[in-house]
Parts: structure tokens; sequence; C-alpha cells
């Protein structure tokens, strides 16, 4: 084998650091970019907050070659985060007791910095109200160990889903159970808050409610009747034949079928932990002088710069070896301008996204637009990968409330007069024409679709079908009233 060298020119592209690190910053949501340049303050000591010290102590400009920190809040700003005391924080600090004046502070070292207002009380779960009722009753102590265990077999909304028969196998066999005793327990358990609680199916879940309710209730013999029976009837929205089973008019029917929609076919729903999921806006949308605007959350913006300690350090031993500060000096550089670079580059993309969707601002959903990101990619040059990475879990808070940026895009449907009409326009009408719709006759797919039609969009039984889902609009059958 000869060996031979040969000379070969190519071109590939080569992600440096601090592109990468651009790339990073700019799909992450503003939480998680918060969370992100908290790790770097604590792993880079050239870099803090500027909301840390007095404004005066910020590094000379001639070490960064610009501006160190993002853009600036305005006064008003200012004063909205620092807000002055007022009569009614006076009149909280009166609560501390003698002494208490806002001058001094008779309050304990330990209570210094404590928040009791941002304290929630904790509310208990379904198991633990159950568990607190079962303490207060006079049951025999094996008894209320019965309760307690069937307390322990409910799922999330209250129901009993085991069979009593499998409940008393798992039961240990020196206790010698009988399915008797457990159906007792059972009694007792639905006899306590919230009630319901304890039913094996929806049906005796509903039942439980309406024995409870006074005799004397309207509607309440038919409603057990129905309950017990003719459910899946009314389930059906099959008046006809709940009128025969019932031996009943329309006028009776409707006080029914009212009774039984306000019962709650899941007594354990409001003992659930819901979890809170809180959402930042990166861009505010005003209308000024008859144009929309779109402007940066002065609040979501981090305020960071070099700090000036370290940055006199390197300027004063310039000559001196000081790799490992001069390194961590050019990575804060780096990312003070990455994350410059993601705010006004979120901020170019939403402003291209209000100019194309002004409609949605003055008229709502009808007046959305088809937009699609090759679109808002050529106006602005940038990649279509770039304005999906700006767009996503990014939030917009407008007058019309607070959306993802995602949101304003979305396909079309052509129209009779060779436009387009968005997919989000066509769902608002739709939801419009159900809204106002005659419930003894409510419309079909395909009336919808004819509806539609004569307005000029032409939109297929299946689409409005697909759409009328997505909005979570019963059929037309279910919708049907008496």
């Amino acid at each position: 084998m000869k060996q031979t060298l040969q000379l070969k020119l190519s071109q590939h592209l080569t992600l440096t650091p601090q592109l990468q690190q651009s790339i990073r910053l700019l799909q992450l949501s503003t939480m998680e970019l918060n969370q992100e340049l908290e790790k770097f303050l604590a792993e880079n000591p050239l870099l803090e907050r500027e909301d840390t010290e007095a404004p005066n102590s910020a590094a000379p400009s001639h070490l960064n070659g610009e501006s160190a920190t993002t853009p600036q809040p305005s006064a008003e700003q200012s004063e909205s985060e620092n807000p002055p005391q007022t009569d009614s924080h006076s009149a909280e600090l009166d609560w501390v007791g003698d002494g208490g004046s806002s001058g001094g502070g008779a309050r304990d070292d330990s209570d210094e910095g404590s928040d009791y207002s941002q304290v929630a009380a904790e509310s208990p779960n379904l198991r633990e109200h159950l568990h607190r009722q079962l303490t207060l009753t006079k049951l025999e102590p094996r008894d209320r160990n019965l309760v307690g265990f069937l307390i322990e077999a409910l799922d999330e909304d209250g129901y009993l889903t085991q069979p009593l028969e499998e409940l008393v196998q798992i039961l240990p066999e020196e206790l010698q159970m009988e399915p008797e005793e457990l159906q007792i327990a059972l009694k007792h358990l639905q006899n306590l808050d919230p009630t319901g609680v304890g039913a094996r199916n929806c049906a005796e879940c509903l039942e439980l409610q309406l024995h409870a309710m006074p005799e004397s209730t309207p509607g309440r013999g038919a409603a057990l009747m129905l309950v017990r029976s003719h459910l899946e009837l009314l389930a059906a929205r099959d008046f006809a034949k709940l009128k025969k089973a019932l031996q009943c008019g329309d006028e009776e029917l409707r006080q029914v079928q009212k009774l039984i929609q306000s019962l709650n076919p899941r007594p354990g729903s409001e003992f659930a932990a819901l979890e809170t999921r809180y959402v930042v806006p990166d861009v505010v949308v005003k209308k000024v002088k008859g144009v929309w605007v779109a402007s940066l959350n002065q609040d979501a913006l981090p305020k960071l710069r070099i700090n000036r300690m370290y940055a006199d350090i390197l300027q004063s031993n310039r000559g001196q070896s000081g790799g490992q500060l001069s390194h961590q000096l050019q990575e804060a550089r780096w990312l003070i301008k990455n994350v410059q670079q993601r705010f006004e580059t979120i901020l170019r993309v939403s402003q291209a996204i209000v100019d194309r969707q002004r409609h949605f601002f003055e008229h709502g959903e009808v007046g959305m637009r088809p937009l699609v990101l090759r679109e808002i990619a050529n106006t602005l040059g940038l990649h279509e990968s770039t304005v999906s990475r700006v767009t996503t879990q990014k939030f917009m808070f407008t007058p019309r409330g607070i959306f993802e940026l995602k949101y304003f895009f979305g396909s079309h449907v052509a129209t009779e007069t060779g436009g387009a009409c968005s997919a989000t326009a066509i769902r608002a009408l739709i939801k419009q024409l159900v809204a106002a719709e005659d419930t003894k006759r409510p419309l079909s797919d395909s009336k919808i679709s004819e509806i539609l039609g004569q307005q000029g969009i032409v939109v297929a039984r299946r689409t409005i079908a697909k759409y009328r889902e997505s909005l979570q609009i019963p059929s037309v059958s279910m919708r049907k009233s008496l």
C-alpha cells in the first residue's frame, strides 16, 4: 500500500460556544431562563444582577465594549418595583404590638423578613377530611378501623371501585371478616361528608345525594327513579322514552333534569390538589395612537452586569496572568450579549406577529388571519427554526388575555373569493353558531358547514366535526334539550 498526502478544501459549519449558548437561551421560557441565569450567577463571580448594589457601581463600559445591562426600565416601572410605604403598611405594623412602629422594631429576630400574608393554609385532601370526621364518630374501634380501611380504598373522585368481596380477601384471615360487616362499614362511610362519597358507580353517587335532600324537594321522587333505572336514557338525551318511563310531561322532566344537573357526580373532586401553572408574559401589547405596539415586559427582563470589583482587579493587572478571571469575564460578556439578543429577537418576532394579526386585537378570534412561520422568517430574515424557538413557551399579554406566540399561527381554509380563512377564525364562528342555536333543534355539522358556505367559507362536514371536537362541543344529539 502506497501512502500519499492529499489536500482537500471543504466548507462546514461549526457552532461556537457563544452560538450554542445563544440557541439554548432562545428556546428557554422566562422561568427556565431565570433558573439558568441563577446557575451562571453562582458559578461566575464576575457576573451579578444590577439590582444587588447601587447604580453607581456599574462596570466600566470599556471592559464590555457595550452596555453591560439589558434595557433599563422606565422611572414608573422602578417606582412600581419599589413602592413607597403607605398607610396600609403602617397599619400592618400596628399588629406587632406595643412599640411595633415603622421606625423601630419590637419584633423578634426570628420573625424578621417573614411575610405571613404569603403563607397559604394547606387544605386537607379527601382521605384526611374523612378521617377527621371518623374520629368524631361514636363507632366501636373495630367498625372505625373498617371505615378507615374503606377510606384508603377510595379513588380521587370518592368512588369505591373495588368490590367488597375483593376487599375482604385483602384483610388478614385472623380478623374473620364477613362481607356483611364491610357492607355496614360502607354505610357509615356513605354518611360522611361530602355527600355521595363511597359510591360504587355514578348512579349510586347521585342516589345518595338525592336521598340527602328533603322529601319535599320538587322532582325528587322522579329523579330517584331516573338515576336508579334510566340514567343511560338521560345520557343519550332520549327524552321521549324518559317521559314514557317516568310517566311525566315536558315540564316535570325538565325539572328532574335540572335537579340531577345540580348534583356532583365527582364528590371528591373539590379536595383534589390542583397544580398551578404560573406564566410570565415576555411581551406586552398596547394600542398607542391607533397603532398596536409590542414592547418587552420590563418585569421579565433580567438586569445583569459585570462585577466592578473583579473588573477593577483585571484592569489594574493587565500585564499579569489572570487566565481564570479573564475567561470568566469573557463568559459574562457572552451571556449578557446573548440575553440581550434573545429579548431583541423575541420583540422583533412579536411585533411582526402583531402587525399581521391586528384584526385579532380589534375584533377577536374571528379576525385571526392565516399565518405560518415561513412568513415571519422571510420578513425578518431569520430561519424558520429560529422563529419556532422564539414562539415556543413565550407569552404575549394583550387586552384579550395572555397567549403563547404559537397561538397566532395556524392553517387556513380556502374561500370562494380565492382568499383564505384561518382555522382559529372558523373555530370562533362555530362557537358563535352553537352558542346562538335553538337547543330544541341544534345545528348539525352539515348545517354548520352549509351556513359557513353561505358566508363564502368552504369547509367540509368532517372538518367541522374535527374543529367542534377540538372545542369540546358535544355532538348534535348531546346538545338537544327539551
